[in-house]
């Protein structure tokens, strides 16, 4: 839990000064002013007393075990302070003190330095490199932030600690409480990580929120983020994803797999609510801090005006959420109590002469359809609005327990009206769409906790044919497996591969064609050529010998033409399999969560489309249907306008099967199956083509 970071009995701030607009007099002057009724000891060698205060020349002085020490003197000083800590027994330092790895290898050296000391003396550490710490609960705020912001249930992590003060004038100026604010700085020692499981456990925390700039362990992370996000919700803003990895990508999946889509696929997997930006980090927040989940995705909007009805249900549609209209029982009541002129279509149009008690009537009624799991009211101040009135019909009204979540649209004239919403805890936002957005996230963390048992299937496969395949590449010294290869490996793990050979003549090619039946595909086999089609390495629909002895003697004839130096270890033919529609299955190993599995469309889609959606190994089997249904091109998969769909379950199964073989063989860097050929139910789907990619290890 962290104790004697977060709830010390005694703090001491080694650097302490009484000197405006410095540090150390902020964080003195704030743990003073903020009502901390712990013991409080200023260390400054120039003085005996600070702020009323007894100050000691050392923190050994002080004579007594101390649980926290502050530290702000200069990085040269700052062992001699970790050293006295220890003397007096410190259980946590927070260095607020700059010039670590943020500005180079001296300052990293210092930085390890620091850290093996404090383990050698279970010190834990917060920082370097930040702001501080605040915990409204104690009432301390051991930071130099300008605000001390009022009690709540919302508690802050932030790797920047400019952010941090952003977020405390947020909260002020929204009249928000939060639980604990902790600028993490260079995350020396306690990281995200440990600060997520002591958060999970701190009782007056109720949803945590994040701005992260990088992760220190991608899979300890999951796994801890995911046992949290279990007890309480998670609001993640991660920034710094622009920049893909540092090596170019030799495959499909591997081109798309950005850092941005590795953390995007991590915290799906570990249920974290992600926000694209500031507001949106406090708009989820808020909504899960202060309302009930809903217990399904049909949204009614109620509203004063018919444009920000029309905005919000066009953002609940782009959302996937839905719009059901109300029960016949329920819309005859409103309708009922409503002028002739409003409409009890969903959205429900109250009119804009609509004064308090019609808002509260139709809150009331709305809420209590069962085909209604969560309602939006919307308000446009109008010459016979009453705001304040409004507000507070809304905040009386029955709510049945289902999230309400309020967009009272302009300035001046309902800025009471909104502080009255937060006071009562209904998240108010200045637009539909920034409603609409809240909600939707906490659709989608409530279908989290109510997802299945994660079951990963284990597949019966030939494991050891597939390592003896492995140590033959290795001796080989390549990196890059091709199509035959690969193709072996595959079959290993019990995908369809079409009957075929490697030939090294005409001959051997009519031989292999006649033995597999006609008709036959032929295509080169050369670790130099990554794209075969582009250089006349592909035939396909070949029905007679002569055409297969015709296409052998081209396709030789032509690439040695094209591409002279590249090595042609010969001609595959295979048998020519039946049509189906072509998708792509692809892994990418991402060096901070490990392997990411890939689904889009196939062929020259993936290139020009990127349809496509990752997921983190290892796959369940709702799971992967997941990842077929998250892709745009899902209502060509499922069958359109009277269109046979394709088996949707050999997809998810050979999806699986990947995550077993990257899993079970942490050597292959990228793999693309592409295309994967794959028919209606009933029909077995077919590896077309394949390759991978070993690691360099």
């Amino acid at each position: 839990m962290l104790d004697g970071l977060l709830y010390p009995n005694s703090v001491a701030v080694i650097g302490a000064s009484r000197t405006p607009g410095k540090v150390g007099s902020a964080i003195l002057s704030n743990l003073i002013n903020g009502g901390y009724q712990g013991k409080i000891i200023p260390v400054n060698p120039t003085t005996d007393e600070l702020f009323g205060l007894p100050c000691y020349k050392d923190v050994r002085d002080a004579g007594i075990n101390i649980d926290h020490c502050v530290i702000v003197v200069p990085q040269r000083f700052v062992m001699d302070a970790l050293a006295g800590a220890s003397v007096v027994r410190a259980k946590a330092v927070t260095v607020i003190t700059a010039g670590f790895k943020e500005v180079g290898a001296e300052g990293a050296a210092k930085e390890k330095e620091m850290v093996a000391f404090c383990r050698k003396h279970s010190i834990r550490i917060l920082g370097p490199n930040c702001l501080g710490l605040i915990n409204t609960e104690n009432r301390m705020n051991a930071s130099f932030a300008a605000q001390m912001p009022k009690p709540g249930n919302i508690s802050v992590l932030s790797q920047s600690g400019a952010l941090c003060t952003a977020i405390l004038d947020w909260a002020e100026g929204r009249g928000v409480g939060l639980a604990k604010l902790l600028s993490i700085g260079n995350k020396a020692d306690l990281c995200e990580t440990d600060l997520l499981r002591a958060l999970a456990q701190d009782k007056q925390t109720k949803v945590i929120a994040a701005y992260l700039e990088s992760i220190t362990s991608g899979p300890e992370f999951i796994r801890v983020a995911e046992e949290v996000s279990q007890e309480k919700p998670v609001v993640i803003l991660k920034a710094g994803t622009t920049a893909a990895g540092g090596k170019a990508a030799a495959s499909h999946t591997g081109s798309l797999a950005g850092a941005d889509i590795a953390y995007g696929a991590a915290f799906t997997r570990a249920g974290i609510v992600r926000a694209d930006n500031f507001e949106a980090l406090f708009d989820y927040a808020t909504a899960l801090a202060m309302q009930p989940l809903p217990k399904g995705n049909r949204v009614a909007v109620i509203t004063n005006a018919g444009g920000p009805g029309i905005m919000a249900a066009d953002a609940v549609e782009t959302l996937g959420m839905r719009m059901d209209a109300l029960t016949p029982e329920i819309a005859a009541t409103v309708k009922a109590a409503l002028p002739p002129a409003a409409s009890v279509a969903n959205p429900i149009d109250v009119l804009g002469d609509a004064e308090s008690d019609r808002y509260a009537m139709a809150v009331k009624e709305v809420l209590a359809d069962p085909q209604v799991d969560s309602a939006v009211v919307i308000l446009t101040p109008q010459a016979m609005s009453d705001c304040e009135a409004t507000a507070q019909a809304i905040i009386d009204a029955e709510h049945h327990g289902k999230p309400v979540l309020t967009c009272f649209m302009g300035g001046s004239q309902v800025n009471e009206a909104r502080n009255m919403f937060v006071a009562a805890g209904v998240p108010d936002y200045p637009s539909p769409e920034r409603a609409v957005a809240a909600l939707k996230s906490m659709v989608d963390y409530a279908s989290w906790l109510g997802r299945p048992s994660r079951i990963v299937t284990r597949f019966p496969v030939n494991r050891h044919r597939v390592e003896r395949i492995f140590a033959r590449q290795e001796r080989s010294g390549r990196k890059e497996m091709g199509e035959v290869e690969a193709k072996e490996i595959l079959k290993a793990y019990d995908f369809n591969v079409p009957a075929g050979a490697l030939a090294r003549t005409g001959e051997e090619a009519v031989a292999i064609a006649q033995r597999v039946g006609f008709p036959v595909v032929m295509k080169i086999v050369s670790p130099d050529l990554l794209h075969k089609s582009d250089f006349g390495g592909v035939k396909l629909n070949l029905h007679t010998p002569a055409e297969v002895q015709d296409a052998y003697d081209l396709m030789m004839l032509r690439i040695r033409r094209r591409a002279p130096e590249a090595h042609l270890r010969g001609v595959l033919v295979e048998k020519m399999g039946k049509g189906g529609r072509e998708v792509i299955l692809g892994m990418h190993r991402d060096p901070q969560f490990g392997p990411m599995l890939m689904f889009g469309l196939g062929g020259i889609f993936v290139e020009v489309m990127k349809d496509v959606s990752f997921y983190l190994a290892p796959l369940t089997h709702e799971e992967a249907l997941e990842m077929l249904k998250n892709t745009r091109s899902f209502a060509l998969l499922r069958g359109v306008r009277g269109q046979a769909g394709v088996d949707l379950n050999a997809i998810a199964a050979a999806l699986q099967r990947i995550s077993q073989l990257v899993t079970d063989f942490p050597q292959i860097e990228e793999m693309d199956i592409n295309p994967f050929m794959v028919g209606e139910v009933g029909t077995a789907p077919i590896v077309a083509d394949a390759r991978m990619i070993l690691s360099g290890e």
